[in-house]
């Protein structure tokens, strides 16, 4: 029998020596081909996938979802040997053919046979008394996974049902009630929110962070994108959003205020002649926020295009740690989840953020009459160390007036 292989914990990134176990996208005793991603790692900046060093049998599981490893650290091994007849990448049932499995595999089965059963998924599984029978596996190989389990209990929960009848109002039943109303449940803080706890804290303590607020007549905007959007579709293959409005009004804003766009390094203050700016998406593991480098040379299209593959890739889980370092600006639309109003904190060791909100119809008064509006709040919160609140004032309303005529864009004024 040949010796196993050892699967480790890579490098994933400078400064970066210790990562949290994600899915385990294989289990014990399947057969796996080399290159196949055998399970996610979280780090403190993204998500990354271990690929199998080699072709075998997947063993010795040792780090299990949630539990922390450090660079290096060996989390399972591969067992090499000959590929069994009906396994193919990623199918199950290999552990019939699989030497010496450690019975994992088939305590995991899915009764229905169609699939395997996540650790994971089994313990969601009891916890709300389901069989895997009941769930719809989805992952790959037919694997039923914790994210199946989680979408089919929202879906029973929201979906009509008859009610239940009422349980006999004795003060046995109501004190198991309140028990079960008040459980608890114990979980390690991903690695993801670890590092943004850790940065938002520091930007509190170490920047004089300041906010002012604005507002944006959306109309000529909107009105923009409905006279165009079939045109940019059909000729991009992207649909025209308001983010790259907003990212080149910022590019303008930048070049004015390069206050905004810099940086304190020591006792040095560093101008960029250049506008990296992150986008906050919401991903698989929480809100990230990956860098668009270079959005001076960007076109419209080059935008939406950007932004639509990395929110692809943030739901996946797939962000690589250099989409995420580098930003000098970023731009938090929470408008999307429908805040009116907000102070976004800056991101370290950036000095501003903008942030977006909820359009809404709002009476304005123009030209001495009271008419109705597509209106945002737009906030900028600064670093007061380096940016002066006539600046901050001044780059809001550069934000204001590209956006309420956007033919500015073009004529550079």
């Amino acid at each position: 029998m040949s010796e196993a292989i050892q699967v480790e914990v890579p490098t994933v990134g400078e400064s970066i020596s210790e990562v949290q176990i994600g899915q385990w996208l294989k289990a014990e005793g399947d057969w796996v081909n080399s290159g196949e991603d055998l399970v996610e790692i979280e780090t403190e900046k993204a998500s990354v996938q271990i690929p199998a060093p080699a072709s075998g049998f997947l063993r010795k599981i040792s780090k299990q979802e949630e539990e922390f490893a450090n660079v290096g650290d060996v989390i399972a091994a591969i067992e090499p040997g000959e590929k069994p007849v009906d396994a193919g990448a990623g199918t199950s049932g290999s552990s019939v053919t699989a030497p010496s499995s450690q019975g994992s595999h088939s305590e995991a089965s899915d009764s229905s046979g169609s699939g395997f059963v996540m650790p994971a998924a089994q313990r969601l599984l009891d916890e709300h008394g389901l069989s895997s029978n009941q769930v719809p596996a989805r992952g790959p190989g037919g694997r039923l996974l914790k994210e199946d389990v989680l979408a089919f209990v929202r879906e029973q929960k929201s979906s009509p049902s008859l009610p239940a009848p009422p349980a006999p109002r004795t003060e046995t039943s109501l004190v198991t009630n309140d028990s079960e109303l008040r459980g608890e449940e114990i979980k390690p803080l991903s690695m993801l929110r670890r590092t943004i706890a850790a940065r938002l804290v520091e930007a509190q303590q170490t920047a004089a962070l300041l906010t002012t607020f604005n507002e944006i007549d959306m109309d000529p905007v909107m009105t923009i994108r409905k006279k165009y959007k079939d045109q940019f579709l059909e000729r991009h293959g992207v649909k025209l959003g308001f983010m790259s409005f907003f990212a080149k009004a910022a590019v303008e804003a930048l070049r004015r205020y390069p206050a905004v766009n810099a940086e304190i390094r020591g006792d040095d203050v560093v101008y960029r002649h250049y506008q990296d700016i992150g986008v906050a998406i919401g991903g698989g593991k929480g809100l990230v926020v990956p860098v668009l480098r270079n959005v001076e040379r960007m076109s419209f299209a080059d935008v939406e295009q950007s932004i639509g593959n990395f929110a692809r890739q943030a739901g996946e889980n797939r962000l690589q740690p250099m989409d995420l370092i580098g930003g000098t600006f970023t731009i938090s639309n929470g408008g999307v989840y429908g805040s009116l109003l907000s102070t976004p904190i800056v991101n370290p060791p950036q000095s501003g953020i903008l942030g977006l909100h909820s359009i809404q119809q709002r009476p304005v008064a123009i030209d001495g009459n009271v008419v109705i509006r597509p209106m945002m709040y737009v906030a900028l919160t600064y670093d007061h160390r380096i940016v002066d609140g006539r600046e901050a004032v001044g780059f809001l309303k550069t934000i204001k007036d590209v956006i309420e005529d956007p033919a500015r864009l073009f004529l550079e004024l």
